[in-house]
């Protein structure tokens, strides 16, 4: 971590305290920019809100986007308080319940993603109804993933989209409700993999599948969604994903795509949220306390798994891997250095699972230092079990510049009783 944002994380816990999730917004901005970068104008962004759904995280980087994929209604609601119109949001998910559909399309919803002919069916009743036509995408369920995705959802049965070998028979249903109008199509197959050539594999899949289901529906696709699965080096052994290199065998493919008839007008959408947010954002959590127990050097902080699952290796990992932590109060340290040692970092909930890290190197540290949890700007504060023992929720705080902006109740609360 950098000496320079060391001391302004160092900052933010004196300010705010602890446990507290802040958001670097200018390296967010710097991720769109590097995209912008390597893809040039090929692909616009969508940016899953699920990651994160900070409303005035989701409102500084709104003009960056082109759509806003949303999973719920709830989320949909975030996406227009950050200033995002309706027909710039991308209603997706496999649970989509019928006053959810309603109300989206009622507000002018861009896209509704189909996951299954039960909600085209649902979706069509309504929009004919109301005099409405519904744009739609169909969302592919692949035969196959390659390799080296941290979570995949091709190849087996799942909740998620269409399968491969039933989409044929959904499109010719599909285009016969009326209400709808099928614009395009959506995968997403794979999550968080930092492998460039797996990545591009990945896509050459996708557009063997459009291809063919437009081929099917007789369609010019107004837009094709590519669900990234642009990953991060979560662990001190991870590599980060060499966009350069994947860029390098994607474009080249899009380009033979868009020079076809049928796709030479066709939007197409990288959508991402992990590899955007994660890098920008740290959860900081405090040492409460400190205990030697049979020859272990326990640390016990004051942000356990209820407030970030994800490092607790509970969201998916098979083997639980230690994340990046740096202590702020003390700088970076080197595996074997004289001054390092050796500790299981614990939280404050009452269960023998509550493990933030074990055996991992930190600079000496003591009952009062900060740690700062790296990659912790995606699937943070959202995704954790917050009411769990009923420990207060963390704050939310965004850098932006120079500005350092309260944007959690937890956060201003605290800011506006200190003395």
């Amino acid at each position: 971590m950098r000496a320079a944002m060391n001391e302004r994380l160092a900052s933010v816990a004196e300010t705010i305290g602890t446990p507290t999730y802040v958001y670097d917004v200018q390296t967010i901005r710097d991720r769109f920019a590097r995209l912008r970068q390597v893809f040039g104008n090929r692909f616009g962004v969508s940016y899953a809100v699920k990651a994160n759904p900070n409303v005035e995280l989701l409102r500084r980087i709104e003009p960056q986007v082109a759509t806003f994929d949303v999973s719920s209604f709830k989320e949909m609601e975030r996406a227009l308080a950050a200033g995002c119109a309706p027909a710039r949001v991308t209603f997706s998910g496999p649970a989509k319940r019928r006053p959810e559909i309603e109300r989206a399309i009622a507000l002018g919803l861009g896209e509704l993603v189909l996951e299954s002919m039960a909600e085209a069916e649902c979706a069509s009743r309504f929009a004919a109804a109301s005099g409405r036509t519904q744009p739609v995408l169909i969302r592919i369920n692949p035969t196959a993933v390659p390799r080296h995705f941290g979570v995949n959802m091709a190849g087996k049965a799942s909740q998620f989209g269409i399968d491969e070998e039933e989409v044929d028979d959904a499109i010719d249903r599909i285009a016969s409700l009326p209400g709808l109008s099928l614009i395009g199509f959506h995968i997403y197959s794979g999550t968080n993999c930092l492998k460039a050539n797996a990545i591009a594999d990945n896509f050459e899949i996708f557009i063997r599948l459009f291809r063919k289901a437009a081929a099917r529906a007789g369609i010019h696709p107004a837009k094709l969604v590519f669900g990234s699965g642009f990953g991060v080096p979560y662990y001190n052994e991870d590599s980060p994903l060499d966009v350069e290199a994947a860029a390098a065998r994607i474009v080249p493919m899009i380009d033979a795509l868009k020079a076809e008839a049928a796709f030479a007008q066709t939007e197409c959408i990288l959508e991402m949220g992990r590899w955007l947010v994660g890098p920008a954002g740290w959860l900081l959590t405090g040492v409460v306390t400190e205990k030697l127990s049979r020859g272990t050097h326990f640390l016990i902080c004051d942000a356990g798994f209820n407030n970030h699952l994800a490092a607790c290796g509970m969201m998916g990992t098979v083997i639980r891997r230690n994340w990046r932590y740096a202590n702020v109060n003390a700088g970076e340290v080197n595996v074997g250095d004289a001054q390092s040692r050796t500790y299981t970092l614990v939280g404050p909930l009452c269960t023998t699972i509550d493990v933030l890290a074990s055996d991992i190197a930190l600079p000496k540290t003591a009952p009062g230092d900060v740690l700062a949890i790296a990659n912790s700007g995606a699937y943070g504060l959202t995704a954790s079990p917050t009411r769990f023992i009923s420990h207060p929720e963390p704050a939310e705080v965004l850098l932006d510049g120079e500005d350092m902006v309260a944007v959690s109740e937890s956060a201003l609360n605290h800011w506006q009783t200190m003395p």
